[in-house]
């Protein structure tokens, strides 16, 4: 169900400007992806894990290419409710589109499809404790579509990091 919200809510997002022939799903020239990206949406198998407080929930504000094929998020998410910084870089695997990281247990974070201009979907896969966790992440390029409230976490509200800027 989350994954439908999510795929509506991408939907919504494309609709005015969307052009079927530039949404690509694999073979990912990642250097495109380097800029200045929102996060809108996020859907998850454990709510509790992307919910306000959750070790999931983050705010990205920049993706950044590097050199060696890796690829750096400058995140923010709220501790104790203010915005705290951070820079995670996740490191490239064997797959086109596919990175690693440790944070709260093995991750890889996969990109699903992009366009490079609007939009870009991401599958987080975090390995905890003996427990896999499942997330998608929406991410736009502007602030400006704002979604209304779903039954995913919506992350356009005011409660958050970006009410801050």
């Amino acid at each position: 169900m989350a994954l439908l919200l999510l795929s509506l809510g991408l939907s919504v997002v494309e609709a005015q400007e969307f052009n079927p022939h530039a949404v690509v799903q694999r073979n990912y020239n990642m250097a495109r992806v380097s800029g200045v990206w929102y996060s809108i949406f996020m859907a998850s198998d454990d709510l509790n894990r992307i919910k306000e407080n959750g070790d999931l929930r983050v705010f990205v504000r920049n993706i950044e290419h590097l050199k060696n094929g890796s690829l750096k998020f400058d995140f923010e998410f709220m501790v104790q409710g203010e915005c705290v910084a951070v820079v995670v870089v996740c490191e490239k695997t064997e797959k086109n589109g596919e990175y690693s990281i440790n944070y709260e247990g093995e991750n890889t974070v996969a990109v699903l499809e992009t366009d490079y201009r609007l939009f870009i979907t991401f599958h987080l896969q975090n390995f905890r404790n003996g427990t896999k966790t499942h997330a998608l992440a929406l991410y736009e390029t502007c602030k400006k579509f704002r979604l209304g409230p779903q039954n995913i976490v919506d992350l356009t509200n005011e409660d958050h990091c970006y009410s801050k800027r």
